[in-house]
């Protein structure tokens, strides 16, 4: 039976690294998370987020918007956040309504702010320069930092991301070459997807299909990192079928494993963009 990576422990002692790094800090870091219209996951994310932010002792100011705002009074918002010298993160909650220009959105928060880690700055210090030059996305940084806590090596091992998207699976897969893994990026239109899952000896799925990562794809004694996650009714379900427990080595739960990271990474990046920002 695999052994199971827990994201709590580790997201527990991130927040103790922060805390030490915040109490040496002449000023409160600031974190303002903008949210358009009231999707439930949106709202719950959120209000998860402001809630571990005021937990660290992070200020943390969340500007909910009605569902009809416009895409002009959204910049305008996120101009001000650039401006004022108080702000040090800003994140966008995504999904944003039809009819605002996303890439647009993301691409106007400064990138000293920018604590998703999506401006296309960061993303070209992430494949340029590596992890931590500017501010990485949250949930690959955070699995790389579960990985690091359970001991797991990385270097010269087969890495697979399943899912080639700009939150998880590019960031990922980048993270992992500055790791020194050998890796391939495999997604809709990839061919005998199982033939390639099987050699993995490190499997990432960021696919968001309940399930489909079935036991018969998983090379024995791999380490699985399911980050897909999907309410099914009252249950959160992950990519991975729970037989993927009996053939792979280590397994993250769902949930429990790689959401509690993303929340913490979030956080560490703010102090981290407070840091660099004010000296």
């Amino acid at each position: 039976m695999a052994e199971l990576l827990y994201g709590e422990p580790v997201a527990e002692a991130v927040y103790a690294e922060l805390a030490r790094r915040l109490a040496a800090l002449p000023y409160t870091p600031s974190l303002h998370v903008v949210r358009v219209g009231e999707d439930p996951a949106s709202v719950a994310y959120v209000r998860l987020k402001a809630k571990r932010a005021r937990r660290l002792g992070l200020l943390s100011t969340v500007h909910a918007l009605p569902e009809d705002t416009g895409e002009a009074e959204l910049l305008d918002l996120i101009g001000e956040l650039n401006a004022d010298p108080e702000v040090d993160g800003i994140l966008v909650q995504l999904p944003l309504p039809p009819g605002i220009d996303t890439a647009r959105v993301l691409e106007a928060i400064h990138p000293d702010k920018d604590v998703d880690g999506f401006h296309p700055v960061n993303v070209g210090r992430l494949w340029s320069r590596g992890p931590g030059v500017g501010l990485d996305p949250c949930t690959p940084a955070g699995i790389m930092r579960m990985l690091a806590h359970y001991r797991i090596p990385l270097e010269g091992r087969r890495a697979v991301v399943v899912g080639r998207s700009n939150i998880v699976g590019k960031p990922m897969a980048a993270m992992l070459l500055f790791a020194n893994a050998t890796v391939t990026v495999a997604h809709s239109r990839t061919r005998d997807l199982a033939a390639l899952t099987r050699e993995a000896e490190i499997l990432v799925s960021a696919v968001g299909r309940p399930g489909y990562l079935k036991p018969s794809m998983v090379r024995p004694g791999a380490v699985v990192v399911d980050v897909g996650i999907t309410r099914v009714g009252t249950r959160l379900l992950g990519d991975a079928d729970p037989g993927v427990a009996e053939v792979a080595a280590a397994v993250t739960p769902v949930p429990g494993g790689v959401g509690p990271m993303t929340v913490a990474m979030l956080l560490a990046n703010t102090v981290r963009a407070a840091e660099r920002r004010r000296g």
